[in-house]
């Protein structure tokens, strides 16, 4: 992955709580929901990319702010992104929208959900 890649994935990360496009279930018990596969989860995580990236391509600006933040430690990220939040509150909403899938999977299926190493 590149460094351009990394710090956009680490910004949007930081936009809407660590964006992450790959990640898996751990092994699921035989009791555990339904709808909460690897598959389930990379196909919400795969829209939830593809929107994202939707929304960054149609507002420049915000495409702009997380990409001027390449490069930057994740501490001073995650203060930009919420300063940036505090002056945007529609972008934030936005972004919580789109996530809104991935946290409802989420909540659905537990804290069995970890990033890809």
């Amino acid at each position: 992955m590149s460094m351009m890649k990394m710090s956009l994935s680490l910004a949007l990360g930081a936009l809407g709580g660590v964006f992450s496009s790959v990640v898996f279930l751990a092994p699921l018990a035989a009791a555990d929901p339904p709808n909460c596969t690897a598959a389930d989860l990379a196909s919400v995580s795969a829209g939830v990319s593809a929107a994202t990236a939707a929304y960054l391509f149609t507002h420049p600006e915000v495409n702009a702010f997380a990409t001027g933040l390449k490069g930057r430690p994740r501490d001073e990220i995650r203060e930009l992104v919420q300063q940036y939040f505090d002056a945007n509150p529609q972008t934030k909403a936005d972004i919580q929208g789109i996530r809104q899938p991935l946290a409802d999977l989420r909540s659905r299926c537990g804290d069995d959900v970890t990033p890809l190493p």
